[in-house]
């Protein structure tokens, strides 16, 4: 069964995108003439949003439409005032013909802008998208603008295919930076093994992405387990799911490691009350007032959180791996629902990869070291075998601690077929029955995890088209944004044991072969591995690096290293006064505009 989630699980509205018709003030003749043109066009980039992009909770995306056209300082105002009164946090310029520049320009400075100017002849539209953004660079208000690459007839109320993909690009990327804004980053305990992105920075959160941090020690989760802090009837309910789908695996701990079955059984207890406890501090849960814990019901408005585990909770209590898998997974005993954000350790730099690719596509991220390059003479050396297809230029071993998605099992299919990882509407009963059947929780290896715990097992099946990012903060620079697009890949089995065995084979594992370029950090998969910057990585389902460099732009956060083509590079106007390198010039941009909400790095 599918949870209702037509409600947002988060306080505040949410985001709407405002169209914005203006048009060439003068009467008699010249605005009349256009009138019918400028609101069909904001009409239909409407349309073309709503029909096309959603939310994370399946709800369609509203657009609200200025009452009039805007011909001068007045209607611009009014709309503006519409505007706030409706929400709107994402806006979209559209116009026919010349109009007057700065009198009907949106200036609001903290939400994302473009411009779509009409391609014909009869009537400047150009030439008024140019006016307009010389003006908002000029202001320093970086808007994006969308111009069609063929001439069309004064008639033609078509939006043609690649004014399409940047409106929607455009769309889909303000809305994830608004989706951010006013929300939290959870940290639960801090710094695990001193691992630099779980030093969860504050002010990168507030001046880059408009997040506040909240901070709960991991001495909050004994205190709610202690006291039964948590939903009795729900936890019934979820023992008994995970009694039923979430089966044991082999025990790979030495004889002396392994735990007796009393212990197992209290570990499973334990994992379960840490995922209800986990979620409700992320989002509350009303059933905690009627238990008379009113403070603890109200959560803390957490768009992602991260558990520190490692290594002050793990040493003695089980970890916190088939929380994370769970929540980050688009499914649990409630049914199938939204996907939560977890980024285990906390590293908070890799959970903010995660929301990106989240609020991108709809869908549950992939958690991963970024643990092995193996070339194709290694993978022959040891196993005698020879990798072939896209995997036959060697392949990274994607890996972690069983906290990666449930959903990367791959047992979801597209409409082809294929196997996919899709956003929680579209995932069927029996896919996520799949999931959950090609999925072990072995005990987790007590030489690691002392309190013992489950970690989840399996391998990513079939090829998919996924993007890994992540972001890093380096001294004196601010945030950085990596990006690689390639494919999961399923190599022959007895490869896979192998390898498998030589790393740690109670983990889940993701073949990861990214598309290269020939040049760079993409000159091989091995220059992809030596240019990551940090131990683990985001994966998100498809190929979604174009979204990634503009919502990155819009944020003010240079991308330094990426494999996607040029012809896809779509970020502020204001970035080609930068220069024609397109990577230099965004580290240029992002430094010169600063971060949107807060002081410059």
């Amino acid at each position: 069964m599918v949870e209702n989630n037509q409600n947002n699980r988060l306080i505040g509205r949410l985001p709407k995108v405002g169209i914005r018709p203006v048009i060439d003030g003068r009467e008699r003749g010249v605005r009349e003439s256009l009138e019918s043109q400028c609101m069909n066009m904001a009409r239909q980039a409407a349309k073309l949003i709503e029909e096309n992009i959603f939310f994370g909770n399946g709800q369609p995306v509203e657009c609200v439409i200025a009452d009039t056209t805007i011909g001068g300082v007045a209607e611009a105002a009014m709309c503006a005032d519409k505007f706030r009164r409706e929400g709107v946090e994402v806006s979209l310029t559209v116009t026919p013909c010349w109009c007057y520049g700065t009198e009907v320009m949106d200036a609001d400075p903290w939400i994302p802008k473009a411009v779509w100017g009409f391609n014909g002849t009869e009537r400047p539209g150009a030439v008024y998208l140019a006016a307009a953004l010389a003006g908002y660079s000029q202001k320093g208000l970086p808007a994006f603008g969308i111009y069609g690459h063929h001439v069309q007839d004064a008639g033609d109320e078509t939006i043609p295919e690649d004014v399409k993909e940047k409106i929607l690009r455009f769309v889909k990327t303000g809305l994830a930076v608004a989706q951010m804004k006013g929300k939290s980053y959870l940290s639960i305990g801090y710094t695990s093994m001193g691992i630099a992105g779980s030093m969860v920075n504050p002010e990168f959160f507030h001046d880059y992405l408009g997040m506040r941090t909240e901070f709960v020690d991991q001495t909050e989760m004994l205190r709610r387990i202690d006291e039964k802090i948590y939903d009795e009837a729900e936890f019934e309910k979820a023992l008994a799911w995970t009694k039923k789908y979430c089966h044991e695996g082999k025990d790979h701990n030495n004889p002396h490691n392994q735990a007796d079955r009393q212990r197992k059984d209290y570990e499973w207890e334990t994992v379960v009350k840490m995922t209800l406890i986990i979620r409700d501090l992320m989002i509350g849960n009303p059933a905690l007032k009627n238990k008379g814990f009113g403070e603890e019901s109200m959560g803390h408005n957490a768009l992602a959180a991260g558990f520190q585990g490692q290594r002050q909770w793990t040493d003695y209590m089980p970890n916190a791996d088939f929380p994370e898998a769970i929540l980050n997974s688009s499914f649990d005993w409630n049914g199938i629902r939204q996907a939560f954000i977890l980024a285990t350790e906390n590293d908070s730099l890799n959970g903010v990869a995660m929301l990106f690719g989240h609020l991108l596509t709809n869908t549950a991220q992939i958690f991963s070291d970024v643990r092995t390059f193996w070339s194709p003479e290694a993978v022959k050396r040891v196993t005698g075998l020879s990798l072939s297809g896209k995997a036959a230029n060697g392949i990274i071993h994607l890996i972690n601690s069983g906290s990666t998605t449930l959903d990367a099992t791959a047992q979801q299919r597209d409409n082809n077929g294929n196997p996919a990882m899709k956003p929680f509407w579209q995932i069927t009963e029996e896919e996520m029955e799949r999931c959950l059947e090609n999925t072990r929780w072995p005990q987790a290896i007590r030489e690691y995890f002392r309190g013992g715990g489950y970690s989840s097992q399996f391998r990513t099946a079939g090829e998919m088209p996924v993007t890994m990012s992540r972001v890093n903060l380096v001294k004196g620079l601010g945030p950085v944004l990596q990006i690689a697009e390639g494919w999961t890949v399923e190599i022959d089995t007895e490869i896979h044991k192998i390898l498998d065995e030589r790393t740690n084979p109670t983990w889940p594992t993701t073949w990861f072969a990214p598309r290269l370029t020939g040049k760079g950090a993409f000159t091989d998969v091995y220059s992809v591995m030596a240019n990551w910057g940090a131990n683990h990585g985001a994966i998100s389902y498809g190929h979604i690096g174009a979204d990634l460099v503009t919502l990155a732009s819009m944020l003010r956060i240079p991308v330094c290293m990426h494999n996607v083509g040029d012809d896809q590079i779509f970020r502020p106007s204001a970035w080609a006064s930068y220069g024609q390198d397109k990577e230099s010039s965004d580290y240029r941009a992002c430094a010169n505009f600063g971060p949107v909400y807060g002081l410059r790095w």
